[in-house]
């Protein structure tokens, strides 16, 4: 069964830098369309940035365009979501998905597996 585990949350003052991981087992991982997603406090869980299986096609959310970078590391089954330019807005607990074969959909419904999240909160 496929599981997925984030790391790398943490307290960062606005301006800040943090870098998230998302290591699959269980899965072949060159497989698997990942994705970031996040839920701000008191608010719906919102599309973040996603990846391809094949990686030809990566998508990130209009407010973090520019800012935050999806990449992977195969030979460690981990994707990772570089957050530069933190600001107080991007405080959420932050979700690491996948799909098998995936297109990378920014809906969160197309993911049949998800972690358990990793708090990112960025001072104000």
């Amino acid at each position: 069964q496929v599981r997925l585990v984030e790391s790398g949350g943490g307290l960062v003052q606005a301006g800040g830098s943090l870098r998230l991981s998302c290591v699959l087992s269980g899965g072949i991982f060159s497989r698997y369309a990942m994705g970031w997603f996040r839920q701000p406090p008191g608010k719906e869980r919102e599309f973040v940035s996603t990846r391809s299986w094949r990686g030809t096609d990566t998508y990130y959310a209009d407010s973090v365009k520019g800012r935050f970078t999806i990449s992977r590391d195969s030979t460690k089954n981990t994707v990772y979501l570089q957050m530069n330019s933190l600001k107080s807005e991007d405080t959420a607990v932050y979700y690491c998905a996948s799909d098998y074969f995936g297109a990378g959909k920014p809906e969160a419904g197309a993911y049949e597996y998800w972690g358990q999240g990793t708090q990112v909160t960025v001072s104000s």
